[in-house]
């Protein structure tokens, strides 16, 4: 398993986890901490988004060092 897998099979259950969380505080009518769920959700993707961007120009730097 590639770290890469790994790291999106973790942000995909934690983003359905909080998405879970949205739906059932939504069906018991908590609109607020449903919002906050969905929020945090978006959250999660936007920084894992941010990570793989991050991890790419570092072996992109990382790759062309070495070949110097």
């Amino acid at each position: 398993m590639t770290a890469a897998t790994f790291t999106r099979g973790v942000t995909i259950v934690a983003v359905g986890f909080l998405l879970l969380d949205a739906i059932l505080f939504a069906l018991v009518s908590r609109f607020i901490w449903a919002g906050v769920c969905g929020a945090a959700a978006a959250l999660v993707v936007i920084g894992w988004r941010r990570y793989r961007r991050e991890v790419e120009s570092l072996r992109a730097l990382l790759h062309t060092h070495r070949q110097n």
